[in-house]
């Protein structure tokens, strides 16, 4: 919990009970939860948490750059605590998502640099499959 209360008061922000628990919960998950599974995983435990809450804190997350947002054609976005650029696997039975190596792609994205001649910033390379339980 100190990590946290260190890692918001760098970036700025107010900490509060809400936002140390949804961070907490991110920073130690790698399902890449929505807003709503993050609700129902923490509501328990913390009873005043609102839906609403969750996603005006993500969204403050997002913009200070503490988490990063997936959109993996669901109709809801999806939550990542590593902001680190690398690519994700969907499966599209179940829904999970799987993190890659940043690294595993870097040919790739210097080809789509070269093939453009643009100065890339960011990409978000998502493959689409069926995860081994689901095959």
């Amino acid at each position: 919990m100190k990590d946290t209360t260190k890692i918001l008061r760098a970036k700025g922000l107010k900490v509060t009970p809400q936002r140390i628990a949804i961070y907490t919960m991110l920073s130690h998950t790698d399902e890449h939860p929505s807003a709503e599974m993050i609700y129902h995983t923490l509501e328990p435990t913390n009873p005043t948490l609102s839906l609403a809450t969750v996603y005006k804190t993500l969204c403050l997350f997002k913009s200070s750059g503490l988490v990063q947002e997936l959109n993996v054609g669901e109709p809801s976005a999806r939550y990542d605590a590593i902001v680190d650029r690398h690519p994700h696997a969907v499966c599209s039975c179940c829904g999970k998502v799987v993190d890659l190596p940043a690294d595993a792609f870097e040919e790739l994205r210097q080809r789509a640099a070269g093939l453009t001649d643009f100065s890339l910033e960011s990409e978000q390379l998502i493959f689409y499959g069926k995860c081994p339980n689901c095959k």
